[in-house]
């Protein structure tokens, strides 16, 4: 409560939110506690009890569902794109720029931006030629009605080249964020009157919040430890990225915040200030996150995501094709411990149609449902859920056999008992897409070995496999540019490329054979000694 000695406001962050607006699930249309239909309930009733409010969205927001997808593949020449439709409704007054952004080019990106009414803010995305932050706004100034004025500076993760198809990023510099952010902190507090300065960072922790040891490879993904720590002048650092739920924290005296994915939660940092000698000064920071179980959906972001809506569930229902044999997933565990016919499907497609001679992909995550005996566009989209691309690498054997034991290291060391799941593939983020499963080879991965030494057997069509000889692998672009910690794949020779997203290449091999069996050739297995 507001006094002649203290004044209130608060910030309502949402990052990561993936193009998730209603509340169920596109592969099952099971209902959900997320979207951001909940999520404007929420804001609103947030907001009712502090007019003093700044709605902010964290970045990677435009990409990530069939909505979306249908869109920007079949609907953006006659319509404004959901996402800023709805951000706009909801009185949004800042977005930050998310790696996800520039899935679709920036093309889309730009429309975004100007479709728009608020900015979206990055200051270390620049344009090669100028220097200069390339979409206009590197920061915010914003005045709550109570007077009190926030400076927020928003900042991306700089390893979005490492990802991303060349020709989405053409002429844009993804600087350090970390020096980018000193100078525009600097500029801030030398041009501006603020009473406090934010930074929202599409980006996570490298470093455990607490103790600051390292916990994945210091690649430069995510610097928000390092930020706290070497850009001076910060309040508060809202990050994402990493779709870890942070309700709080403290780093070398900067407030930290990370609130989840996919339009699960809603972040809320509660600022008050006192007045020194006429000055409003930041007194403390507090923060949670609030889940939407049980909130209602709103009307009017329902109604206005309609036409969108029907659309892309006619699209989603179109018959393609059937399937002889069994492609569901029963158990995903099953999947990732012994060759499945959706896996060798998926495979052997990207094989077929690139004519490479080994082929590597992943069971996204463990909802993936697998494929039913007719399938439709929805069942696609439900098991090869990013926008990825294919290409052809020359690879060596040994390169091969490096990527397999990065593979191997999914599982935790053998307990004797059962097969578990590497806690470092849970944490701070299920990772499971980054489990590859090959065809072309014939492998097998002992979890009972170290680190290093796990993978026992190795042969092509039954002969030992050649760790000098060279051969053409297809993978997904992310796994290609060396995601997900796969080093030896980082500037390789690519012999050939398909701009196609895989999952069209997907819905167009089964429009084109009408039937599939299910095949299995039990190419590789996960086993204990």
């Amino acid at each position: 409560m507001e006094n002649n000695q203290s004044k209130t406001c608060q910030i309502l962050v949402t990052s990561d939110v993936h193009g998730t607006v209603l509340p169920f699930h596109y592969g099952n249309k099971a209902p959900a506690e997320f979207g951001l239909a909940k999520i404007a309930t929420k804001i609103q009733e947030l907001k009712d009890k502090e007019p003093n409010t700044f709605i902010l969205d964290n970045g990677d927001s435009i990409q990530g569902t069939p909505l979306t997808y249908h869109y920007v593949k079949m609907n953006k020449e006659q319509s404004i794109h959901p996402i800023p439709l709805l951000f706009n409704h909801m009185g949004t007054h800042a977005a930050i720029i998310g790696n996800h952004e520039f899935n679709y080019g920036t093309d889309v990106l730009k429309q975004v931006v100007l479709e728009s009414q608020f900015p979206w803010l990055s200051c270390n995305i620049l344009d090669e030629k100028t220097g200069e932050p390339a979409f206009g706004t590197p920061y915010l100034i914003h005045t709550f009605p109570n007077g009190i004025r926030m400076g927020i500076i928003g900042a991306t993760t700089s390893y979005i080249p490492n990802w991303e198809e060349p020709q989405h990023i053409q002429g844009l510099h993804f600087a350090d964020p970390i020096a980018e952010l000193t100078k525009w902190v600097e500029v801030v507090l030398e041009k501006e009157t603020v009473d406090f300065i934010a930074v929202s960072y599409h980006g996570g922790f490298e470093r455990d919040v607490v103790s600051g040891e390292p916990t994945e490879p210091l690649s430069g993904e995510n610097v928000g430890y390092e930020i706290c720590c070497q850009v001076e002048g910060i309040d508060l650092l809202i990050t994402g990225h990493q779709h870890r739920h942070i309700p709080s924290g403290n780093i070398n005296g900067v407030h930290i915040i990370q609130p989840g994915s996919h339009g699960n939660l809603v972040g809320q940092v509660e600022l008050e200030f006192v007045e020194v000698q006429g000055d409003w000064r930041l007194f403390q920071i507090k923060s949670r996150l609030h889940d939407l179980v049980g909130v209602e959906p709103d009307a009017a972001i329902v109604q206005m995501t309609q036409p969108y809506e029907q659309e892309t569930q006619l699209w989603l229902d179109q018959p393609l094709g059937s399937i002889e044999g069994d492609m569901i997933v029963h158990d995903p565990m099953l999947v990732r411990t012994g060759d499945h016919p959706l896996i060798e499907w998926m495979n052997h497609v990207q094989m077929e149609l690139t004519g490479a001679e080994i082929s590597n992909t992943a069971l996204f995550d463990n909802i993936s449902p697998g494929m039913p005996n007719n399938v439709t566009m929805r069942d696609v989209v439900a098991n090869y859920i990013y926008p990825n691309t294919l290409k052809v690498l020359r690879l060596k054997g040994k390169d091969i056999l490096a990527a397999l034991e990065q593979t191997a290291t999914y599982f935790a060391p053998y307990n004797g008992e059962q097969i578990e799941v590497n806690p470092a593939f849970l944490e701070p983020k299920p990772q499971h897409y980054n489990f590859d499963m090959w065809e072309g080879i014939e492998y097998e991965i002992n979890i009972s070995k170290p680190f290093g030494e796990r993978i026992t057997k190795l042969t092509r069509n039954g002969k030992p496999f050649d760790l000098e000889q060279e051969y053409e692998v297809v993978m997904n672009n992310y796994r290609a540019a060396g995601g997900g910690n796969y080093f030896m794949f980082q500037d390789k020779p690519v012999v050939r490329e398909i701009p196609t997203e895989v999952s069209e290449l997907l819905a167009d091999y089964f429009q084109q054979k009408g039937t599939i069996r299910a095949t299995l050739n039990h190419n590789w297995k996960v086993v204990v000694e």
